[in-house]
């Protein structure tokens, strides 16, 4: 089962969805990079980069759909072709992409192809978004390095796929672990998601 998501008035969904902006091509800051991954909810896809020195944020949002400028509301029914994505801004001279792809496998069941854990539907499929040719190669080497590696007996289910667009989730979903502390960790922990990922990867630093 789902544990649900926090419930609002229909009022207050449509003033956050105004918050909701298209992801823009001007460019980052100088020295700045960004990545976009999609590994289930992305509540719990914010926390593992955080703590990674070098990155400067995190944004929650949606990628990898035809829609322009979904809500959290069309995304999470399954209307739309998006999921949930967490978007990464960082300093290559501190953390490189490589860094952050291992992150993110260490932080998702790449053997799923139906969603992640309690989340079912391709809105929570794992996908890798990347901007150019060398994220792409660079995606692309690490997923053929679990693929071959042996760890795993059945084939790797997450997609690489170019970012089109992103968009911001409404203001509510940035920092959930943070502004909704016990309910994000009573989700995480009904969902079963750190077993899972303990079976699949070991303890924590393991």
């Amino acid at each position: 089962m789902i544990f649900p998501r926090p419930q609002l008035s229909a009022a207050l969904l449509l003033g956050l969805a105004a918050s909701s902006a298209a992801w823009s091509e001007e460019p980052l800051p100088e020295g700045l990079a960004r990545a976009t991954f999609a590994g289930g909810c992305f509540w719990c896809m914010e926390p593992p980069f955080d703590k990674v020195p070098g990155v400067k944020s995190t944004t929650s949002g949606f990628a990898g759909g035809p829609e322009v400028d979904p809500t959290y509301e069309d995304v999470a029914s399954g209307r739309t072709g998006h999921a949930e994505v967490v978007q990464v801004v960082f300093d290559p001279d501190q953390v490189s992409y490589e860094e952050l792809l291992a992150v993110f496998w260490k932080n998702v069941d790449p053997l799923d192809p139906e969603g992640q854990f309690c989340d079912r539907g391709r809105q929570y499929r794992t996908a890798i978004f990347c901007e150019g040719e060398e994220q792409r190669l660079a995606a692309e080497a690490s997923k053929q390095a679990i693929a071959k590696s042996g760890r795993f007996p059945w084939p790797i289910a997450t997609g690489i796929e170019p970012l089109e667009a992103f968009y911001p989730a409404e203001d509510y979903h940035q920092d959930f672990y943070v502004t909704n502390f016990r309910r994000y960790w009573s989700y995480r922990q009904s969902c079963g998601r750190d077993a899972r990922l303990e079976q699949l990867w070991g303890k924590p630093d393991e």
